[in-house]
């Protein structure tokens, strides 16, 4: 008697070998993925760099001058900067916000420089909101809250409220602190807020000028030698120290950590950062209200912790700056979520990737201003020369 052959199967071990094999490989293989999938990512957000550096250009061939970082209108009765306005934006537009045009964002700058009574809840908004919008923090102006995707670095995960519109790239003012939120003009004509402004002059050093026109050829450095913008990483709610700023005014535990304070010595922050987790904040000074103000939170607002960087601190270090103030004196270097630097855009519009090593100087150097000598060399070394337009230092290589 003839018995039928049996069809002989995989055996469990050899079923277990091979999974065990397959997961081998997937896990050789993910760290690849993950890496090609940030390289294509980085490369978006260089090209998203360029374009901005290319609008630019092309507005200052327009109007002969760099779009004004500190912008806008002023409503019938001025008041002091930080109060919000629904009939005006006090001066407070970022450089951003005049380039739309030169973006491909023509629909949305329509919207931001013509009266529209449009609002973010459904309403109607009486009287109608002026042309060039209310101050950037109003939510119920649909611009503000807009995402403009020419101002988002695909690796940043940042989305939603509480922030409006984020962007990830900030003009760059120099390598000053002092009052970088003010310039050459004044409501109340005061001595206080006259000294304020020769203070302001005096710091201001960089490729933008806040609230004060400025052109390719104030940079006698050299446009190839100057950074006009950079990149920052916006705030996720996570007590990251490269994008919120703490409770240092009112804690003993960083004495200095004040607006002179932190003029005289940018790294008076450094005894609030968590020593078991260097990228954060100790959790004991993280202010609730704060929540509000994250790095990033706002691209229409001058204001430099939404949209203006430094070249004080090297990259991808802390934000520092008093609980009580978003605009005055705040140490806001460059950051990002790619790994070991950011990108920069030089004024002849080149893009580079700047390391976080990147040689600094003295971090606890005072930032020049009214009691330095104006036009001194950058104590902060090659990354402080970087970002100044007129301090004639040299640099030798490249960088």
């Amino acid at each position: 008697m003839s018995h039928p052959k049996l069809r002989r199967g995989f055996t469990l071990v050899e079923l277990l070998v091979v999974i065990a094999i397959i997961g081998v490989l997937v896990g050789l293989l993910l760290p690849a993925v993950q890496a090609a999938r940030e390289a294509a990512r980085r490369m978006s957000c260089s090209n998203n760099v360029k374009q901005l550096g290319l609008a630019i250009h092309n507005y200052h061939s327009a109007f002969s001058q760099v779009p004004t970082h500190g912008t806008g209108t002023q409503p019938g009765t001025p008041d002091q900067y930080y109060r919000p306005s629904a009939l005006g934006n006090r001066y407070r537009l970022s450089t951003l916000v005049p380039i739309m045009p030169f973006i491909e964002q023509q629909a949305l700058w329509e919207t931001i420089s013509n009266p529209n009574t449009q609002r973010t809840d459904g309403a109607l908004q009486d009287p109608p909101w002026p042309s060039m919008g209310p101050t950037p923090d109003d939510i119920q102006y649909i611009p503000w809250t807009t995402e403009v995707a020419a101002l988002r670095c695909p690796s940043d995960p940042g989305f939603g409220l509480p922030a409006l519109g984020r962007t990830n790239y900030a003009a760059c003012v120099g390598d000053s602190s002092w009052r970088v939120y003010l310039g050459p003009w004044n409501n109340q004509r005061t001595a206080k807020t006259t000294a304020a402004a020769n203070h302001a002059n005096a710091a201001h050093r960089g490729f933008y000028k806040p609230i004060d026109m400025t052109r390719f050829r104030d940079c006698v450095d050299g446009l190839s030698n100057t950074i006009a913008m950079g990149e920052i990483a916006t705030d996720l709610g996570d007590n990251d120290n490269r994008t919120i700023t703490t409770e240092s005014a009112v804690n003993q535990s960083a004495p200095g950590a004040g607006l002179t304070g932190i003029r005289n010595n940018p790294s008076a922050c450094k005894p609030l950062i968590d020593s078991e987790r260097p990228r954060y904040w100790d959790p004991q000074y993280f202010m609730v209200s704060r929540k509000l103000f994250g790095r990033g939170y706002r691209w229409a607002d001058h204001g430099p912790l939404f949209s203006g960087c430094m070249t004080i601190l090297a990259p991808n270090s802390e934000v520092c700056g008093p609980y009580n103030t978003l605009g005055t004196t705040l140490i806001a270097t460059m950051s990002s979520r790619h790994q070991g630097g950011c990108h920069v855009l030089m004024g002849d519009g080149a893009v580079k990737f700047i390391t976080d090593s990147i040689e600094a100087g003295n971090s606890t150097a005072a930032s020049i201003w009214l009691n330095n000598v104006p036009g001194s060399e950058s104590p902060y070394g090659l990354w402080g020369a970087l970002g100044t337009r007129a301090s004639k230092e040299t640099l030798e290589g490249d960088f």
